[in-house]
């Protein structure tokens, strides 16, 4: 196999600029991100989720955890914003929500995805060098940055990266005070700072994304009985530090829901689809009989078929690296540790009803920089760069860098455009739309908002009205006449006017025929 020790040791001088690379390509990558949120996105929401994660945002930057709930509340919809005993409130954790808000309280909340995502290669640039030295980390945070799947949730609003950057700096955190390497990211600060390091990420995770938070600690957990069993007490007090830093951080989600629901252990996601849980059997998931084995698989499958080309933009390919890096790091137990935790995120997931596909496999996202990592290590190994006196060294090298070239030019030169191209004006949410009506300018009206035949063209639209329904603007989402009449009459000294989303530049003072 060879000895890593060569590519471990570098004169300063060299570190830094391996240091200045990732660095670089960090901005680039936060830049990339930020391109993608402005032109394909368009930095407005298109999927449910978003709307509901800015809607909460826009709340908290207010100062406030909930607002009352509106008179017919039903039509004043925010997708996956639900209405309980008289207050209003996204139905997901508080994590992503309470970030989101910082860029909110900035004007801008489409710019903390990409920065988290230039986070995230720099970081990956430390777990794949931790793995397989310099190269194999600047492998790493390349094929991190160039990823489909991160700069397709890179440039959205989804809470997806921050529980990647989350993921990674807690797999840091423990390898290096578990399993130290040289040149380690956390090496020389107090082990109290690492503890609470890695039990802050975990914490965090938990409030941002929990079920992930929960299959990300499988593999750890398994480590735990490992430390155990082979050092005794040795580690007893570096555990009970970041369970603690975890579970004080952690236990504020049952806070939140208790505050929100009266329940501390009820997910607000049952308010709004009473179905909407994790598990299996009757009453898990929208189809009759509940959510299955069966189901599970073909959900998995689907995910799973999307993760073999958005992993790295090489269609079918994307997991070929694997098996090598895997072989070449085949003694290195934080290397099964990082592969475990992609197994244990398709297996959790499996009890959950939904696939993921559109938005990428986004479920398992929070393990690239470990697959990324374990990648480059193999591509270190296949080209020879981790051997010393390899006979045939340069053929090799320059074979393998020839293969990785090609399936970069694919990646960004067909797969990546394609998949980015296939989500503008995504479900028809554009700003072309925003800006049709817009010109229309109702000024302080009420509109009812006629479907089309679904929700998103009255979504299209709430990106102009602030959650406290303060703005003169009253945007009423059509339910039917008798009730829409209701709802515009809470408004009587508005006018009120009728609008169509395929006619997006008028508005009518009365409903239009058939």
């Amino acid at each position: 196999m060879g000895s890593w020790k060569g590519i471990l040791e570098r004169t300063p001088k060299r570190q830094s600029g391996w240091n200045v690379a990732v660095a670089v390509l960090a901005l680039m990558t936060a830049a990339a991100s930020l391109w993608i949120a402005v032109d394909v996105f368009e930095t407005i929401p298109h999927v449910e989720d978003e709307f509901a994660y800015l809607w909460q945002a826009k709340v908290m930057a207010g100062g406030r955890l909930a607002l009352p709930s509106p008179p017919e509340p039903e039509s004043f919809l925010v997708p996956f914003v639900v209405d309980h005993q008289g207050i209003r409130f996204g139905k997901y954790s508080p994590g992503w929500p309470a970030a989101l808000a910082v860029g909110v309280a900035a004007g801008a909340p489409y710019w903390i995805n990409p920065l988290l995502a230039g986070l995230a290669v720099w970081l990956t640039f430390g777990l794949g060098r931790r793995l397989a030295g310099d190269l194999a980390g600047l492998l790493a945070a390349l094929l991190t940055a160039t990823s489909p799947m991160l700069l397709m949730l890179s440039g959205s609003l989804m809470p997806h990266i921050l529980s990647l950057v989350l993921t990674i700096g807690w797999m840091l955190a423990w390898f290096d005070l578990f399993l130290p390497r040289p040149g380690s990211p956390l090496a020389g600060t107090a082990r109290s700072i690492r503890i609470v390091a890695a039990g802050g990420c975990l914490g965090l995770m938990i409030l941002t994304r929990p079920a992930t938070a929960f299959a990300v600690a499988l593999p750890f957990a398994l480590h735990v009985v490992y430390l155990l069993f082979r050092f005794r007490g040795r580690y007893v007090r570096d555990l009970v530090g970041i369970g603690a830093s975890a579970s004080a951080i952690g236990a504020i989600l049952p806070v939140w829901q208790w505050s929100l629901t009266g329940e501390a252990w009820r997910s607000p996601y049952t308010l709004w689809w009473p179905y909407d849980r994790m598990g299996f059997g009757e009453g898990v998931g929208p189809l009759s009989g509940g959510h299955t084995l069966r189901q599970a698989w073909i959900n998995t499958r689907l995910s799973l078929y999307a993760w073999q080309h958005d992993l790295f933009g090489w269609p079918y390919l994307s997991w070929v690296f694997l098996p090598l890096g895997m072989w070449s790091l085949r003694r290195r137990a934080d290397a099964w540790v990082l592969l475990t935790t992609f197994a244990a995120l398709v297996v959790v997931h499996m009890a959950y009803w939904v696939a993921s596909w559109l938005l990428g496999p986004r479920y398992f996202v929070e393990t690239l920089p470990a697959l990324a990592s374990i990648s480059a290590a193999g591509i270190v190994w296949a080209g020879g760069w981790a051997k010393v006196g390899a006979r045939r060294g340069r053929v090799r090298r320059l074979g393998v860098a020839a293969i990785i070239a090609v399936l970069a030019v694919v990646n960004l030169g067909l797969y990546l455009p394609v998949r980015l191209g296939g989500l503008r004006g995504l479900f028809g949410i554009t700003r072309a739309a925003l800006a049709a009506f817009e010109e229309v300018n109702p000024g302080a009206a009420a509109v009812i908002v006629h479907r089309n035949p679904f929700w998103h063209g009255y979504g299209n639209l709430l990106t102009l009205t602030p959650p406290f329904l303060e703005s003169e603007l009253k945007l009423i989402y059509e339910r039917g006449p008798e009730i829409d009449v209701r709802a515009a009459a809470l408004f009587p000294a508005l006018p009120v006017y009728h609008y169509y989303p395929d006619d997006p530049g008028r508005l009518y003072s009365a409903p239009r025929g058939p």
